[in-house]
């Protein structure tokens, strides 16, 4: 059938393939039902498995209080599709509108959307990451394989990393009662996502729980034993550490080499889009049929000068998938934008951690409400005279109210009255953000500039 129908008939007989089978691609196909779409429905995942929840996985399962087996995400509604679990997508024909798949089948559709998100980076020497004891942690079974392996006893875990992830990994190995050293090469832990005034109070929170924390250092390599088992680091300040386990926490890839090729504007980045989930091609052309959601996504968001921001947060896959669902049925006056400003939440060392907006803009920062010391508070970022983000410490109840400050362009530093005022009053500082031309596994917003291409161009010189 052609798309260029009416919307109604789409509705009834159109065929909507969803590649990515997690929480944004589990979201789009439950609002597809809702809104009413009866044609046929096929979800592609590379997992074996059902859509689960991931944030519980450096939580609740790293702590042995949840089997990584028990996080499958609740159903809303059923979704009566066709499931292709367990082989991954390898192309993209935007001609003849087939996606390829791992065991050499095609599957045709008149819509696509492409929720694929990220995977662990993985250490990058193939052979130290292939020791007994080297672990990444994104899926399920990465949880499972690390939950055992730290219940079994470490004598020492290693992090390398200090993001988020790192950081709860390493909040639950100190719970557990395990040595755990993490390696950072930033100056401080999240300093790639809420800058170094933050990262300084996260390192005295990591340390004052017993982290071994250690800045400014990269590991130099992994050493196993003549049995292939993790044994040793080495640290690029000389000093070397005898560890049973290492957790890779470098950061997410997002999963888009299969669309190496395609024509679409899909890259290390992300997949750019519009505001309406419309996918871009190469060109910078808006796509009719192609649509992206969640962490593979990059789209531009008004109250952010109109950059593309790709987002790794729970919220932000859940709002863009439903959004992209609404305006894969639905005719061009009825489709709406997704401008779902950024939340994020952490916990760890038992600190309840939240962000809202977009802190790695921000040039400054002031403390509004409790203070640093206390790690009770909550800081507001400007950026060009304006509120673009906030993070609370223990102060989660505020978040909202950021938020409307943040979607108000309200103007920093604060001028607000508010319950827990600074004794010494409202002085904004450097945020102190890293350069953002040096690599960091910390944000999770990724501000990626304007183009909606994401190819890399090699320059050659002329010949003679």
């Amino acid at each position: 059938m052609s798309v260029d129908g009416p919307a109604a008939t789409f509705r009834r007989r159109g065929r909507i393939v969803v590649v990515g089978a997690s929480l944004a691609g589990l979201r789009a196909a439950e609002t597809l039902r809702e809104e009413g779409f009866t044609g046929t429905l096929t979800m592609v995942g590379d997992e074996p498995r059902e859509p689960y929840d991931r944030p519980p996985l450096s939580k609740q399962v790293l702590l042995g209080r949840t089997p990584a087996d028990g996080t499958a995400l609740p159903r809303r509604r059923a979704i009566d599709a066709e499931w292709r679990l367990g082989v991954a997508a390898t192309g993209l024909d935007l001609t003849e509108k087939r996606v390829r798949l791992a065991d050499g089948q095609e599957v045709a559709f008149d819509r696509l959307l492409i929720a694929t998100g990220t995977r662990a980076r993985p250490w990058p020497r193939d052979a130290e990451a292939d020791l007994d004891g080297v672990f990444v942690l994104r899926t399920s079974d990465d949880a499972a394989r690390l939950d055992r392996r730290l219940a079994a006893g470490p004598r020492r875990v290693l992090v390398i990393g200090a993001g988020f992830t790192g950081s709860e990994v390493a909040s639950a190995c100190r719970e557990r009662g395990l040595e755990v050293t993490v390696a950072e090469r930033g100056p401080a832990p999240l300093v790639g996502a809420l800058g170094g005034v933050i990262g300084a109070v996260a390192a005295e929170l990591q340390r004052e729980h017993g982290v071994d924390l250690r800045c400014c250092i990269t590991v130099t390599a992994l050493e196993g034993d003549p049995a292939g088992r993790l044994r040793r680091a080495h640290l690029s300040d000389g000093t070397a550490l005898d560890v049973d386990v290492a957790v890779i926490a470098l950061g997410a890839m997002r999963n888009t080499e299969w669309l190496a090729g395609s024509g679409l504007g899909a890259g290390p980045r992300g997949v750019a889009c519009d505001a309406g989930c419309r996918a871009f091609d190469v060109h910078g052309i808006v796509t009719d049929d192609i649509f992206v959601a969640g962490d593979v996504a990059r789209s531009p968001h008004p109250l952010f000068g109109y950059q593309f921001l790709s987002l790794e947060h729970w919220g932000n896959a859940v709002a863009q998938a439903e959004v992209a669902a609404h305006n894969m049925i639905s005719a061009g006056p009825d489709r709406r934008p997704h401008l779902w400003v950024p939340a994020f939440w952490s916990a760890q060392f038992g600190v309840n951690i939240k962000s809202v907006g977009v802190p790695p803009m921000g040039e400054e920062i002031a403390v509004t409400q409790g203070s640093l010391a206390g790690r009770r508070f909550a800081a507001a970022y400007g950026f060009q005279g304006r509120v673009i983000a906030a993070v609370t410490f223990d102060h989660a109840r505020w978040i909202d109210f950021y938020r409307e400050r943040i979607e108000a362009a309200a103007p920093f530093p604060p001028d607000f009255t508010g319950v827990d005022r600074p004794p010494e009053g409202i002085r904004p500082v450097s945020a102190d953000f890293p350069d953002p031309a040096l690599p960091t596994h910390g944000p999770t917003v990724t501000l990626s500039g304007y183009s909606p291409s994401d190819r890399r161009l090699t320059f050659t010189p002329a010949r003679a």
